[in-house]
């Protein structure tokens, strides 16, 4: 980094300003509110937000007031202020500027399980820089990429794996792209919408209409936040096979029908969720490492196709509004917090 630059930095770690944050207050609705930023102790570091994404699935559900009362601890984010369903300080894809800290990390561009927030000030340990290769921008889907690389250890596909993911949403794509680095694979991603074709077939993968099972397959992994992606995950899945479902459907009910061949097939559905490393890695792979891997698998350029509409930080209502009425886009939607 070059003296304008480091000079830049340390004069504007120096003006004191309060922090910019959103809160949502209700179904739908919220409120910026200013919040003061301390001085960085011991271990910690101040981070200036430069991108936050929005991850649609959790961040619908929070919008709509719909995580049950028995997850309100266990999906609380790792920095959220309040307590569900309202009023709560929430997101958790935040890429930002180090501006006061440890000297290695000063002026670095760091990720942060984070909230929709201007500054924050943050332990050392829970910021991992970017890689100079991955833009800042791009570095937002470091969550979805971490939840892939968790889905896929679970799923364990194999060399020559016939993979379906059922849901072309964001983690669906980021699961997409990771399984066509399989040597002989061949994946495939079924969804309702014909629109989001393009995308799929750029990342490497074939794309079906979520009509009927779109062939045999040898993983299944539903990943579209869909009682009716899941009845399909399940009609497609092996005999003796099972469905990995990456989906979080909130206090919303999943209706299933489990009659027909559902036994005779021996059919087993099993849960994957990011909140821990999956269990046949646990033991060896911390929850750092796996953000770590994500971060670097963040170089390749074709996870740009993931990112969705930029919106201004002050546009954070009418993306609230969008996220509870269900007219929010399927890929992430990234916010812009370097304009005033």
């Amino acid at each position: 980094m070059g003296d304008t630059t480091q000079r830049a930095v340390e004069v504007h770690a120096d003006r004191a300003e309060a922090a910019t944050a959103w809160w949502t207050t209700g179904r739908g609705r919220g409120e910026f509110r200013s919040e003061p930023v301390r001085s960085p102790g011991p271990g910690e570091a101040s981070v200036r937000t430069l991108w936050t994404g929005i991850s649609r699935g959790t961040e619908a559900l929070v919008a709509r007031g719909m995580v049950p009362p028995s997850e309100h601890e266990r999906m609380r984010a790792p920095f959220q202020d309040g307590d569900f369903p309202f009023p709560v300080k929430y997101g958790y894809l935040n890429v930002g500027v180090v501006e006061v800290g440890p000297v290695e990390l000063r002026g670095r561009t760091v990720f942060g399980l984070l909230p929709h927030q201007s500054r924050s000030v943050a332990p050392v340990e829970a910021l991992l820089p970017v890689p100079e290769g991955v833009p800042a921008r791009r570095a937002v889907l470091a969550g979805a990429v971490e939840t892939a690389v968790n889905v896929l250890w679970d799923a364990a596909p194999a060399i020559g794996d016939r993979v379906l993911i059922v849901g072309a949403g964001m983690i669906g794509c980021a699961l997409a792209r990771l399984a066509c680095g399989i040597p002989g694979t061949e994946v495939t991603v079924a969804d309702l919408d014909p629109g989001k074709q393009r995308v799929v077939e750029a990342l490497g993968a074939r794309f079906a209409r979520a009509v009927d099972p779109p062939g045999e397959a040898d993983v299944v992994i539903e990943a579209s936040g869909s009682g009716a992606g899941l009845q399909l995950a399940l009609r497609a899945a092996p005999t003796d096979g099972e469905v990995v479902v990456a989906s979080w459907y909130g206090a919303a009910p999943v209706p299933l029908e489990l009659g027909a061949d559902f036994h005779s097939r021996r059919l087993s559905i099993r849960s994957s969720q990011v909140g821990a490393v999956a269990a046949n890695r646990r033991s060896r792979r911390s929850t750092r490492e796996r953000l770590a891997l994500a971060l670097r698998l963040l170089e390749d350029p074709a996870f740009d196709l993931l990112l969705g509409a930029t919106a201004s930080w002050r546009q954070l209502p009418e993306v609230t509004a969008g996220l509870a009425d269900g007219t929010a886009a399927a890929l992430c939607q990234t916010i812009d917090w370097s304009r005033e």
